[in-house]
Parts: C-alpha cells; structure tokens; sequence
C-alpha cells in the first residue's frame, strides 16, 4: 500500500467536530510567541538585576564579569533560537561581540537593546512576512493533520506527512537563499531536485548546520521507508520525534 498526499496548498483539516484545526494552529502559535517572550523578559531581569547593582555605568563595580557573561550568552543563545543566525538581531548581536574597543558591560548593554528590540517586535507580530504567515498556516496544518493520524494510531501515513512538510520545507529555503530547486536530466530537460540533495545544498550554503543535515537525512528515510511500505524499518514512537523535529526546524531555521 502507497500513500499519495495531496498539495500542500490544498490541505485543510476537519476535526472530529466538524471545524477547521485553525483556531488550535493560532493557539500554538501563540504558545510559541508567549514561550519566547518569556526567555526575553528572564534575560532583561538579570540585566536590570547586574544594572541595580553596578557602580558604573559599563556595569562594573561590584559586579563579576561572569555574571555579565552569563547574560550575554543567554541572550545570543535566545536571539539564535527565536530568529535563527541569519537575521538583523542575530548580526546586531555578533557585531558587538566582536567589538575589542569596550569592556564586556558595554557589550552587554548594547546587546540588551537587540533583546528589547527583539521582544517589541515579536510581541507586535512585526516579525513575520505575509508569506512567512501563509507558509507557517499552512505548514502547521498539514503537521496537525499528521499528529492527528498519529494519535488515532496511523504511523505509516503521518510518517509520509511529516515527510512531505519537510521536503516542502526544504524547496522554500532553497527559494529564500537562492538556491536552485531543479536539476537539469539526463534528457536536458529541467526537473524538481531530490530533498536529499537540496538538503546538501543547503547545508554546503550554511543555512543550517551539519548537524540539522545528518539529521534531515534520517528523517527522509524514515519517510522513503514508509513511502515504500517498509514500515517495519520504524516505529510510533520515531514518527512522534520526527514529527516534534521537524516542527522545531521549520519554526527556527528560515
């Protein structure tokens, strides 16, 4: 038995209520933004707390240079994980670090600016293009239709449902990093890449790191197993992390 899954754009979920999974894609989306929210307002606590108390105005005096780089590191490690390396925040962020002309206070408080920035804009939805918003809809439906089947006890087609979210997934990055999405043939005619080999590509461009490809790799061949009708090659309990994973990666890398 082969699963076919239908495009993407075309998905809509109807739950057993007879309504769309919408409202709960908007309901996770906004336990993602409040979750985020929360690591920025942690991280401006310290601060304020290491400002209270130092005697200066580069936050030295009675201060430890470990504390302040604590903070630096928890900010850098947020700002990654909420944008990803390749936004403005992230750069901001980098830039000052590499600074030699000021003390590690003064980066600290240069990089609390991007962490503010970084909250406004995110509790004010200013972080996100139309089409980041369509994609994510739709992105978030299709993996809710997954972790339905998955629920109800249909491993096999929410594996190739995950999978398909991911290649698709895929393609986008290469369309927003201008890298190509087909290959020309033995034929000379110009066809779709594999996701294996947009997964390498973009992985060679530093979109994301060796890592997130090694691991790609085996997500899609959990998805070309069940694809196959080899679905003795995993189990439930694989498609439920690779479905959590994936979430994960189409929410941080961009």
């Amino acid at each position: 038995m082969y699963f076919k899954i239908p495009h993407i754009a075309n998905l809509q979920y109807v739950g057993g209520n007879g309504r769309t999974t919408n409202n709960n894609i908007t309901l996770k989306q906004k336990m993602n933004k409040d979750f985020f929210i929360k690591q920025l307002e942690d991280i401006l606590t310290d601060y304020n707390r290491i400002k209270a108390k130092a005697q200066y105005d580069d936050l030295s005096g009675n201060t430890t240079i470990e504390e302040i780089a604590a903070v630096i590191t928890k900010s850098k490690a947020a700002i990654t994980r909420i944008v990803g390396d390749k936004s403005e925040y992230y750069k901001d962020t980098d830039a000052t670090l590499k600074r030699t002309n000021i003390n590690e206070g003064n980066k600290l408080r240069h990089i609390i600016g991007t962490v503010t920035a970084l909250k406004s804009d995110l509790q004010n939805d200013y972080l996100k293009s139309f089409s980041d918003i369509i994609q994510s809809e739709v992105f978030s439906d299709y993996l809710e239709m997954a972790e339905h089947l998955l629920n109800e006890g249909y491993k096999d087609p929410a594996a190739v449902l995950v999978g398909s979210t991911l290649e698709v997934h895929l393609r986008e990055l290469c369309t927003s990093h201008s890298i190509a999405i087909e290959v020309t043939n033995a034929k000379g005619l110009l066809i779709p890449k594999k996701a294996d080999l947009m997964n390498s590509d973009l992985a060679k461009a530093n979109v994301y790191s060796s890592a997130y490809q090694k691991q790609i790799i085996a997500w899609l061949g959990i998805r070309n197993s069940a694809a196959h009708g080899k679905y003795s090659e995993y189990t439930k309990e694989e498609i439920s992390l690779m479905l959590q994973g994936i979430r994960q990666f189409i929410l941080t890398i961009k």
